[in-house]
């Protein structure tokens, strides 16, 4: 059987236009300060800028140990997550990716201007054109140990396809839903399973 260090920090990454005001950042959050409240919890907000986003998670994460840690991804987070998963800190963590972005350069493009966060409006950001040269420059190979992720993909997904990212994680565990969608509404259901995957339960 295998054995892994305990999971002791976890790093959560939303969506694009998400916040750490999402419901299942939410959801996890609760989750950590109800069942492992000594575990150490990350979700911050990040910037529009995916160079900046980087350079956040670098400054953020450049205490934590080289094992031990977990990483949970969302959309644009999932996209993200899979860059951070090659890491030296995360290269032997455990991932989860929740309806991951595989080609976020591409699909961000419509998007150029000024957006508005999905948990309140009244929040504004611009999205740049630069940042989508930005995202290209984070494109890599999928990681040499794909067994390390877990990719959750929603047949009814309505913002991207579920094709591309099953292709995509091919190689990787995979818990394909029939029905959901990008949210994942239902994601509190799967949390037992995701948390187990990442050694927290």
């Amino acid at each position: 059987m295998e054995t892994r260090p305990s999971t002791t920090h976890l790093l959560y990454l939303h969506g694009f236009r998400s916040s750490p005001r999402s419901a299942k950042a939410l959801s996890m959050a609760e989750w950590v300060r109800t069942q492992r409240p000594e575990l150490v919890f990350a979700c911050p907000q990040l910037p529009p800028s995916p160079a900046e986003a980087m350079a956040l998670l670098r400054d953020l994460t450049a205490d934590w140990p080289s094992q031990g840690c977990a990483l949970m991804g969302s959309s644009l987070g999932g996209f993200y997550a899979t860059v951070l998963a090659e890491w030296p800190r995360f290269q032997s963590s455990r991932v989860v990716l929740l309806n991951p972005a595989v080609h976020p350069a591409r699909d961000l493009e419509k998007y150029i201007g000024e957006q508005s966060c999905w948990q309140d409006p009244a929040e504004r950001f611009f999205f740049r054109p630069e940042f989508i040269a930005e995202l290209q420059a984070l494109s890599s190979a999928l990681t040499s140990t794909p067994q390390r992720l877990l990719a959750v993909i929603a047949k009814g997904d309505e913002l991207l396809d579920w094709r591309e990212m099953h292709a995509r994680y091919a190689d990787c565990h995979t818990r394909l839903l029939e029905a959901s969608d990008h949210g994942l509404s239902d994601f509190e259901d799967y949390l037992p399973e995701l948390s187990e995957f990442l050694g927290l339960a």
